[in-house]
């Protein structure tokens, strides 16, 4: 049987009715028929298995927690202890963690089964999954299509059924666009919510660990587990914490802000317009309000974005040197030739291009006009997102203008590719929450999710809002 809700997976291990290792088991043979979707880098099969069997005895015993049942997936680029993580980059390629990242511990805590790490672009940068070095993922609902990126391992482990929850990360879309590509849930908590701890960093102000799940619940509950202070991680807030309970309860009236003259922009299919305006529809029918808002920065968000991440992505990845650890050239002779050849072979062309203009836009030279502009727009967009969400409870948009495109596509201007987060960059710019929920499907046979966003530190609002508009 497979299991769509972790509430009906503990009722049966509680009555008796199933067993953890007989749930364990067939996900391990499902995860084998999907062995040429190129999901997983590594799974975990010996270390779930025995997991697996622990659970079970504190099922019998009463002393389970309370994840007890719940298998989950972990993008390659959050540490797990005495196993491998690669960022799908050559570059750490063979390398084993010595520590397990704050997010992961705590689900293993309340005895959640971490069954492998799933494949993305490489060091989180990219919207296809083509970027990895250990090659594309396939989406499971159409294998001509990407599942989106850079958590496409991660949607696509949800979407096709092989563990019941992924965690993924999110630094401009990087879980939203792929839960809407993959017809799952993706949420972005609010910056600081959940510890960075342990996660591969991308961009250090803009990086945020969140979960894929199949409902809103089992991601409401991962969250509860995973969110809180965490002294090892100075970015991460203090605050407790959500405790969600039932998300089943309708929200009050609410003010839903949608942005003028965005469903009329070049570029978004027909489709995903006439959805976007049955759900308005539908949230006046149960007596919301439906405000249009100014929001003139969309054309700017993109650009904002690409300088301050590439910018923090210079320096983070600076320590992949061939020196320190990583891969080294076998062809290096010297210092400079080690820096060289190690960090020219060891990373793949996308991270290098980012490597690059970052390291422009920091230079002495183009600092002021590039880093600092930039840094002064981000605060501009922060206001005029909290102006927004003063006199509204939550914001409406398109995740993705379109759905999943196809692999392999040839493109003149790599950059093409960086439009894909036109619609998902605002929530990590200015550190709100967001959710993609799959409420669509298209006359092609896709589905495609719409995005909700509200107040920073509204993550609990959030959810209980997505959860009652999944349920119509």
């Amino acid at each position: 049987m497979e299991y769509t809700r972790l509430a009906d997976l503990q009722a049966d291990l509680k009555n008796g009715n199933a067993k953890m290792i007989d749930v364990v088991n067939n996900l391990l043979e499902r995860i084998e028929t999907y062995a040429d979707h190129n999901i997983f880098l590594e799974v975990f099969a010996g270390d779930a298995r025995e997991r697996a069997t622990v659970i079970d005895q504190k099922f019998a015993h009463g002393s389970q927690g309370k994840l007890a049942g719940l298998v989950i997936s972990i993008k390659d680029n959050m540490c797990y202890s005495g196993h491998k993580v690669s960022a799908a980059s050559k570059i750490l390629e063979n390398f084993e963690s010595l520590f397990t990242a704050t997010a992961v511990q705590r689900l293993i805590d309340e005895d959640a089964i971490i069954i492998g790490r799933t494949n993305c672009d490489e060091f989180a940068m990219g919207s296809s999954n083509e970027n990895s070095a250990y090659g594309a993922v396939k989406n499971p609902l159409n294998t001509a299509l990407s599942p989106g990126g850079s958590s496409g391992g991660a949607a696509a482990s949800v979407a096709a059924g092989l563990c019941h929850v992924a965690l993924g990360s999110d630094t401009g879309g990087s879980i939203r666009q792929p839960a809407s590509f993959c017809g799952v849930v993706g949420h972005k908590p609010t910056y600081g919510r959940v510890s960075r701890y342990g996660l591969i960093a991308y961009a250090s102000s803009f990086d945020q660990i969140g979960p894929f799940a199949k409902n809103v619940e089992d991601a409401a509950l991962v969250m509860e587990v995973m969110g809180g202070a965490d002294p090892m991680d100075s970015t991460c807030s203090q605050r407790e914490a959500d405790v969600h309970g039932d998300l089943s309860l309708d929200p009050q009236p609410l003010k839903v802000a949608v942005y003028k003259d965005l469903l009329n922009r070049e570029g978004i299919n027909p489709e995903i317009v006439a959805h976007m305006n049955a759900q308005m529809e539908q949230l006046k029918s149960k007596g919301h309000e439906i405000v249009e808002v100014d929001f003139p920065h969309l054309d700017t968000l993109v650009p904002i974005y690409y300088i301050l991440t590439t910018a923090e992505a210079s320096s983070n990845l600076a320590r992949y040197d061939g020196v320190h650890f990583g891969y080294r050239s076998e062809n290096a002779t010297d210092l400079e030739s080690t820096y060289k050849r190690s960090r020219t072979e060891g990373f793949g062309e996308e991270v290098k291009r980012r490597i690059m203009l970052g390291t422009f836009v920091l230079s002495s030279g183009y600092y002021d006009a590039y880093y600092g502009k930039a840094q002064r727009a981000r605060k501009l967009i922060q206001e005029h997102t909290d102006a927004i969400l003063k006199e509204a409870d939550v914001i409406l948009i398109p995740t993705s203008p379109h759905t999943a495109f196809p692999l392999n596509q040839e493109l003149n201007d790599p950059t093409v590719m960086y439009l894909e987060d036109i619609f998902t960059v605002q929530a990590n710019i200015a550190g709100n929450p967001a959710i993609s929920i799959p409420t669509g499907k298209h006359s092609n046979g896709m589905p495609f999710g719409i995005q909700l966003m509200t107040g920073r530190f509204e993550d609990d609002k959030l959810l209980r809002i997505a959860n009652a508009m999944m349920k119509g």
